[in-house]
């Protein structure tokens, strides 16, 4: 099941921020009922019964008025220290090392960065159970907020000012964010997939990662190669083991064997890729990638080639 809620937590961050919206949301809902409860109280025994009977008037309480000023300010101080404690829990805290992984925000798509293996990924990030991991997030372009509700706090994607989280998801499962800072046209369509592994299974996901683009076997995907080298694709795109080598768009090394197509916009398959390589500014439009001039067989051999990407 993919879980894109708050109150799913799947790593304890994400556990102190629910039970702090559980401990708000009890203690909002008691004064509720007791302010709502004084409110119909003093409705129902003073309402008018004659057109003589007037409420008895009551000018001021000095102990009324100090018990309602010192409960609300030990609940909002409670809360306070509180939440200050739950803050304390999830944030980063001072290490000497490199993060393990590092998202580089782009309009509109994620760049995911291993360390210290050095795999590249893009919309899709794996991670280890059970493994504390500390992530890197900045921004290549504009302001950006990366957010996956099961996982914990959203952390802002700031150009030249790399944020920090810690993250330990203790639950297999795919979890489901998108950016949570207005960044543009393609805002919405910005999705993040993370899908959390036993450390085997991640393991061996990393391994294949490492490994160099097969070399086309079809004529199809063979002649696909050629028009992708031949055209802008291997400007913006890299292929490891390829002399594409471009860094505006993902890396395709590995792109059939990815859940998502442009952040989120399609589910991987063969339609949904020749849709969006024939025609992107279509179906994202304001997007990096341009509409090429092609013939349909050119852009199905591109497709080709691009499925082999495994």
């Amino acid at each position: 099941m993919d879980v894109a809620s708050p109150l799913l937590p799947a790593t304890p961050q994400a556990e102190e921020i629910a039970r702090l919206f559980y401990v708000d949301l009890v203690i909002a809902g008691v004064i509720f009922v007791v302010v709502a409860g004084l409110v119909a109280t003093v409705i129902i025994r003073n309402r008018k019964r004659s057109p003589d009977d007037l409420p008895v008037q009551n000018f001021g309480s000095e102990t009324l008025e100090w018990t309602w000023t010192i409960i609300p300010v030990m609940i909002v101080t409670g809360l306070f220290v509180y939440t200050m404690k739950v803050m304390h829990e999830v944030d980063p805290k001072p290490v000497g090392r490199e993060a393990d992984v590092e998202i580089i925000a782009h309009q509109w798509w994620w760049e995911v960065h291993y360390h210290p293996s050095g795999a590249v990924t893009a919309n899709e990030i794996h991670l280890p159970v059970g493994r504390d991991l500390l992530f890197q997030v900045r921004s290549a372009d504009v302001i950006h907020d990366f957010w996956v509700p099961a996982l914990g706090q959203k952390v802002d994607a700031i150009p030249n000012h790399p944020n920090y989280a810690w993250y330990d998801v203790d639950k297999p499962g795919t979890y489901l964010g998108t950016c949570a800072e207005f960044c543009g046209a393609e805002h919405a369509w910005m999705r993040i997939r993370v899908i959390a592994q036993p450390v085997p299974a991640f393991g061996f996901w990393v391994e294949e990662q490492l490994l160099d683009a097969r070399p086309p076997t079809g004529s199809a995907a063979k002649a696909g190669a050629a028009l992708f080298a031949k055209h802008t694709c291997m400007n913006c795109h890299s292929i490891r083991g390829t002399p594409a080598n471009g860094d505006i768009g993902p890396d395709l090394t590995h792109l059939a064997s990815r859940q998502t197509l442009a952040a989120g916009v399609f589910r991987n398959t063969p339609e949904n890729l020749m849709k969006w390589v024939s025609d992107p500014q279509k179906y994202k439009p304001g997007s990096h990638m341009p509409t090429m001039d092609l013939r349909r067989q050119s852009f199905e051999n591109i497709v080709a080639y691009l499925e082999e990407l495994k």
